[in-house]
């Protein structure tokens, strides 16, 4: 090891910042030194430059610089675009990365008929003006938000009121909000439009890490939240690995410690009220009627429990507040008129022991606790007074609604303009705070901005500073990396392949010339998602059929070049809520608190999850399901759900043994099974042969071919054979078309055709868009 750089080594070891360090270990290059000579900044990092669009060969099939762009990468590898896919391919392709669901028959007719020129785009500006659009935008953006209507950790305690910033996405997308005042709101709402609810709901976005509120160590909790924050940031806008330079300097990329810490600095006096009176619309104005009908009801019960928690509340108060670290009891029990930045936030956060079910847990604690010299007889008594009082209650459990109906939450500077102090931590480690640092943009790709930061009487005005940058047209990556996660829903993989890491180590670009095009048009566009959408939906590129080509398959097997549209398995919400619409179950209600459908009988949660049977409910769309983070909903999660611990920036696609027994064992899946089978029979009638038609045009936007025709009817035929030999014995149950004033002649035929309709919808066909 060379002299200087051991030097630097034991200084670290010391507890020296990075900064100091350089300087001693690696002084700077003067401007006769070879190292001074500078290098061109990292692509990603560089400013968005317009290029010009390609001359190609083939003009006409391109219909927009898009396809210019595509073709002219096409041509150079000697290859040719693919035909345009055939209509009923291309509405149902068009529906299901649009809508998340299979079209229904009619449209597909309606489309596959339509001689106009334009019919094409009406059918993608249909689909983009449908709620159904932005349901469908918002599960995108929900994976990068890490949303989930729980708090993770050991509790797992339900965030009740959390599903307004999911509708609140959804109905951004619907609107059309530009990406840039979508971006602009999550991070700072609270200081850019105080008072404004449906602004204030999109903090949510800041709000949505895992949590757990007993912790004891605040002044840690505090660290991993805006910690949290950051990395979230620079995973979900930036596309930046940010996170790396927690407790190093980025491995890969100019990000150094101080760089990371700054950029937490932004958060630095940030906290969350989880209890925010809600506007009263008609939602609240119920909520408020049920909770008064349900308060009327069990009076004297909650009086004789509120009197029990008076009689503690100061002894319970202390108690918890005692059970803190010690950095963080110094501020609990600092005057308050000593307060500084971090005392209030401290504060802040331990205020919740103040509430009655955590005051409770006191009485059980020392009841339990024989060796607490707060356990007393009288102690004791009153615990189990509580306990008797609870288990009375629940005879009103049936009236009691669903608390944080009428709340939201949203992000507080808790009414001061100063912040707590960020440091750089020497190896990340929050207990060892190294130089002290001010809010600041990473320096590699900042462009030589700085923030300007205007403080308010209530606000540090820090979030709105970053927000700002963040969707400045100077910003070199905001806009590069939202047009290349479009990109990657249309066409499996981005132009950037690492859809979240735009660094050196992740891809360089397939077609960097179209990246920039595209994230220019949409900056110079008002940051128009829809049109940005409408863009890429009318293109050559997209509309190209999805066979087989030999010719592209040797020349470019991972098919980087789009000379063939690339086929991809449905993701696990496409796949519930398109058996839900086939079956004529969906329910396509907006917006609204969680819902939870039933789970398996095997698995056993207790109240982690109150299963509906209100079919108003439970047939939602799987945006609406209840995210509980230690409990995903299990066929969502066999199809690679996200994982809401953190930013999930892509869809993993498995092929596993277990998805395939979902389909065919799952109880769920069955019961669609025999409702789609009703559906078919009421809306076919008699004939099997319009049948066998009918549910190929629902299920798969076409007819079935003469042979795919001849095999279900010889399957028809052999399993009524199989049902009735097993019937005759009694105890062979027969699941015949479930709907709606169904009337089938004969019972064995008709659950012949159950299972002919269920092993149909387990084809990959129904699973896979082409």
């Amino acid at each position: 090891m060379r002299k200087p750089l051991k030097k630097a080594y034991l200084a670290l070891l010391l507890g020296a910042s990075w900064a100091s360090i350089a300087v001693a270990a690696d002084p700077k290059p003067t401007e006769t030194s070879p190292r001074a000579t500078t290098t061109r900044p990292h692509w990603a990092y560089q400013p968005v430059l317009r290029p010009g669009v390609p001359n190609v060969a083939q003009n006409s099939w391109a219909r927009s610089p898009i396809d210019s762009f595509i073709l002219a990468k096409i041509e150079a590898a000697k290859l040719a675009p693919s035909p345009e896919a055939d209509r009923a391919a291309l509405i149902r392709r068009a529906t299901l990365d649009v809508w998340g669901l299979i079209p229904e028959p009619e449209d597909v007719a309606a489309f596959v008929n339509d001689a106009s020129p334009d019919a094409y785009e009406r059918l993608v500006d249909r689909l983009l003006a449908s709620p159904r659009y932005g349901e469908r935008q918002a599960r995108r953006w929900l994976d990068l938000a890490r949303y989930a209507d729980s708090a993770g950790f050991q509790g797992d305690v339900t965030r009740p009121n959390f599903f307004r910033y999911r509708d609140y996405v959804v109905q951004s997308f619907n609107e059309d909000k530009p990406y840039s005042r979508f971006i602009q709101e999550q991070i700072a709402a609270d200081e850019i439009a105080p008072g404004d609810q449906k602004a204030l709901v999109a903090t949510g976005f800041l709000a949505s890490y895992t949590d757990n509120p007993n912790a004891r160590d605040l002044i840690g909790r505090k660290y991993q939240i805006t910690t949290d924050i950051a990395d979230t940031i620079g995973t979900a806008i930036l596309g930046t690995t940010v996170g790396c330079a927690r407790c190093h300097n980025h491995k890969s990329d100019k990000i150094t410690q101080k760089d990371y810490f700054s950029l937490q600095a932004f958060f630095a006096n940030t906290a969350f009220d989880e209890k925010i009176p809600a506007a009263k619309g008609e939602q609240e104005i119920e909520y408020q009627k049920a909770l008064a009908k349900y308060e009327t009801a069990a009076k004297d019960i909650l009086a004789k429990q509120k009197a029990i928690i008076e009689q503690i509340r100061e002894k319970a108060t202390a108690f918890y507040k005692e059970r803190y670290n010690p950095d963080a009891r110094a501020s609990i029990f600092k005057p308050k008129s000593e307060w500084n930045a971090l005392d209030r936030w401290v504060n802040y956060r331990a205020d919740t022991v103040t509430d009655q079910p955590v005051l409770a847990n006191y009485l059980r604690d020392i009841a339990n606790d024989l060796q607490s010299p707060d356990h007393t007889l009288e102690a004791v008594a009153k615990w189990a007074e509580y306990q008797k009082l609870t288990e009375e209650l629940k005879k009103f459990e049936k009236l009691k609604p669903t608390r944080g109906a009428d709340t939201f939450t949203a992000a507080t500077e808790l009414g001061h303009s100063d912040a707590p102090p960020t440091f750089v931590f020497f190896g990340g480690n929050h207990e060892r705070p190294l130089d002290e640092v001010q809010p600041a943009f990473p320096e590699a790709f900042a462009n030589g901005e700085t923030p300007v930061i205007v403080p308010t009487a209530t606000s540090s005005g820090r979030r709105t500073a970053l927000a700002n940058w963040l969707v400045s047209p100077t910003n070199p990556l905001t806009a590069r990396v939202f047009v290349n996660r479009v990109w990657n829903e249309y066409f499996g993989k981005g132009i950037v392949g690492t859809v979240s890491d735009f660094g050196k180590a992740g891809d360089k670009p397939i077609n960097p010339e179209l990246l920039d095009y595209l994230a220019d048009n949409f900056v110079q566009g008002g940051w128009s998602i829809k049109k940005l959408h409408r863009q890429i939906l009318l293109s050559s590129v997209y509309r190209q059929s999805s066979a087989h080509r030999e010719d592209v398959a040797a020349a470019d097997p991972e098919n980087k070049l789009l000379a063939v549209f690339p086929r991809k398995r449905l993701d696990a919400e496409q796949i519930r809520d398109s058996f839900l619409l086939a079956s004529g179950r969906l329910e396509q209600a907006v917006g609204g608190p969680a819902v939870f459908p039933p789970l398996p009988a095997n698995l056993n949660v207790g109240p982690a999850w109150e299963a509906s049977n209100d079919p108003h409910e439970i047939n939602r769309r799987s945006l609406y399901v209840f995210a509980r983070r230690s409990v995903p909903y299990p066929l969502l999660e066999t199809f690679d759900l996200n994982n809401a611990q953190q930013a999930h920036s892509k869809r993993d696609v498995t092929t596993t043994p277990l998805q395939a027994l979902t389909l065919v064992n799952n109880d769920l899946v069955f019961q669609w099974s025999q409702a789609l089978a009703g559906r078919v029979i009421r809306e076919a009638g008699g004939d099997e042969t319009a049948r066998i038609d009918r549910l190929y045009q629902i299920l798969f936007a076409r007819n079935p071919d003469s042979f795919e025709r001849s095999v279900l009817k010889d399957f028809l035929d052999e399993h009524e054979k199989l049902i009735a030999s097993r019937a005759t014995d009694g105890k062979f149950s027969i699941a015949v078309p479930t709907g709606k004033d169904l009337k089938t002649t004969d019972p064995i035929r008709a659950s012949a055709f159950v299972d002919l309709v269920h092993t149909v919808a387990n084809s990959n066909e129904f699973i896979y868009r082409f």
